[in-house]
């Protein structure tokens, strides 16, 4: 298949590039850039020399000739390329928020007009695995709500209140300077922020609704001063109490057949560079408390658009996926 990276020099078009590598079945042939136009993709992504040739170009929309399209761009720039390459018969993944929640939803919580909302399949592979097989547009979730809604999800029917408490690299706030990732200020130090209103909520929210659950959810993100990875402690308030055991059984059983989701106890580590997550539980009566980890640029993006990829392709879920973290 023929691929495009639209909003390629980023971290996650970094991530695309040395995913799709491997891929069996993918072939890059277009990876777009306004401000690296003209400038080969190694310019941006060093650690891809030798493995790609291609230059960086701003093409005109109806030009680009491709199966397979992952839209890297920021939040409300999608919507300019999404309808457009739907239209042309293109398959697209879109690792924006713009299709993820419903267009009032979306516009509440960014502060926007949507101008081309369509409804999408919501692309967390393990519970919406149906809705995206065969799919000509898959909207790719957060990274924030894909280790929280995981750790949640088997509990989350039986639970009336879910706090999600997240430890995140700093590659989650993008390649771009700021202040919140300049390393004086990041380095040897450890942050909360948006302690109560991060957009990402709403994700979360509205995957504990579609599980059935009446629970009401509260989410608070750290930013840890590491390059990757995503740690969520899930604090799970059970109508009942439940023991161990049976919670134990209950991960064990929701997850038997889900190749990227392991039961063992998490660590960054042990996900860094994978598309895996892996959670362990611990219960203390009423209160279940679930440890995620996972990769922020991966299974938190990259890796599960090209998970997405494979279910609206038809191809097997762990084609060019299936490869270990980097440890140590």
């Amino acid at each position: 298949m023929k691929v495009a990276i639209i909003g390629a020099s980023g971290y996650t078009g970094g991530e695309l590039f040395r995913l799709l590598h491997v891929h069996p079945r993918a072939e890059i042939v277009c990876a777009t850039s306004r401000q690296l136009a003209g400038k080969p993709v190694t310019s941006r992504h060093p650690h891809l020399t030798g493995f790609t040739d291609l230059t960086f170009t701003n093409p005109e929309i109806s030009s680009i000739d491709v199966d397979v399209a992952f839209l890297a761009v920021p939040h409300t720039a999608a919507m300019a390329y999404a309808p457009s390459m739907v239209e042309q018969g293109i398959k697209v993944v879109d690792l924006s928020a713009d299709y993820r929640l419903p267009k009032d939803v979306f516009e509440k919580v960014y502060g926007v007009p949507h101008t081309a909302y369509f409804p999408a399949p919501y692309g967390l592979c393990e519970l919406h695995r149906e809705q995206c097989k065969n799919a000509s547009f898959v909207a790719n979730p957060g990274c924030f709500p894909t280790g929280a809604t995981l750790a949640a999800a088997p509990l989350a029917e039986r639970a009336h209140t879910i706090i999600y408490d997240s430890k995140s690299g700093v590659s989650g706030m993008g390649d771009n300077a700021s202040e919140g990732s300049h390393y004086p200020n990041v380095g040897d130090n450890f942050i909360a922020y948006k302690w109560t209103s991060h957009r990402h909520l709403a994700e979360m929210r509205q995957e504990i609704g579609f599980l059935k659950s009446g629970a009401k959810a509260y989410f608070t993100p750290h930013l840890l001063p590491v390059n990757r990875g995503i740690l969520t402690t899930a604090h799970i308030l059970l109508n009942e109490p439940m023991e161990q055991r049976e919670v134990e059984r209950l991960y064990h059983d929701y997850y038997k057949d889900e190749p990227f989701v392991r039961y063992q106890r998490p660590s960054l580590n042990s996900v860094r560079g994978s598309n895996f997550c892996d959670l362990m539980v611990e219960v203390s009566e009423e209160r279940v408390v679930v440890v995620s980890a996972i990769d922020n640029l991966v299974k938190g993006a990259s890796g599960q658009a090209i998970q997405n990829m494979n279910l609206m392709c038809g191809f097997s879920e762990t084609e060019g996926l299936w490869s270990p973290a980097i440890l140590p």
